[in-house]
């Protein structure tokens, strides 16, 4: 599953990002790499323990974990903690594949799905696609600011390099609650099913209840309790 979520962030909430991310502190962003990765990893993390970072990532976390195609195509279980992250200067992330596992002890999860944020506009910068390979097909994006991709973690993908400007994004990984790919297609078809027909239907409507009750159903078979 590769999706653009468009709008995930208003005016006024990448507008704060944009204020709030101006001030931050960087750091090499190897240190957040597995051992392979780090080799090919070459930019900035922002530092989010401080008081500002803190308000940063408490409000992009907020608008994700709110919107509501990412919550039908994701069904996330536990969200990983989020990086934003600065590539300029020629810098870049090459070709890799994100860890299994991420974290420790209760905060540690499986890493299904990943997702960039994109806060920086695409014209403010030059280079810098998302390029996502995929069953045999390869991916780019380079959405507008406050827009999201949504990815398989399973996937080989890169940053390609930054040759002006700067790309700011945030970063971070999804544990679904239904661990099969193909299962979870098939739940987010029938949401957008579910979401059309409450266009047209009464929710107390045969139909709009047979439909809640199937996934509902289908959720307690495939999910993860």
């Amino acid at each position: 599953m590769f999706l653009t979520l468009s709008g995930v962030l208003d005016a006024g909430q990448l507008a704060t990002a944009t204020e709030l991310a101006a001030t931050l502190r960087w750091v090499d962003g190897a240190a957040t790499a597995g051992p392979v990765a780090r080799t090919v990893k070459h930019n900035e993390q922002a530092d989010l323990a401080s008081r500002t970072g803190a308000k940063l990532r408490d409000m992009l976390g907020e608008a994700i974990r709110a919107h509501p195609v990412l919550a039908a195509a994701a069904q996330p279980r536990r969200f990983s903690s989020l990086l934003v992250s600065r590539t300029q200067d020629g810098g870049t992330y090459g070709l890799h594949v994100d860890n299994p596992f991420m974290g420790t002890g209760e905060a540690r999860l499986r890493t299904d799905l990943a997702f960039t944020l994109f806060l920086s506009e695409p014209d403010s910068y030059e280079g810098g696609e998302l390029e996502i390979n995929h069953a045999g097909i390869t991916h780019h994006a380079k959405a507008a600011a406050g827009d999201l991709v949504l990815y398989p973690s399973t996937s080989l993908h890169q940053v390609r390099p930054v040759t002006s400007g700067q790309r700011i994004v945030c970063v971070g990984w999804i544990e679904s609650s239904i661990r099969d790919t193909a299962a979870r297609e098939i739940l987010f078809d029938l949401e957008n099913l579910r979401a059309a027909l409450g266009q047209t239907h009464d929710v107390r409507s045969p139909e709009y209840l047979t439909l809640s009750k199937s996934i509902a159903n289908l959720m307690r078979l495939w999910g993860d309790a």
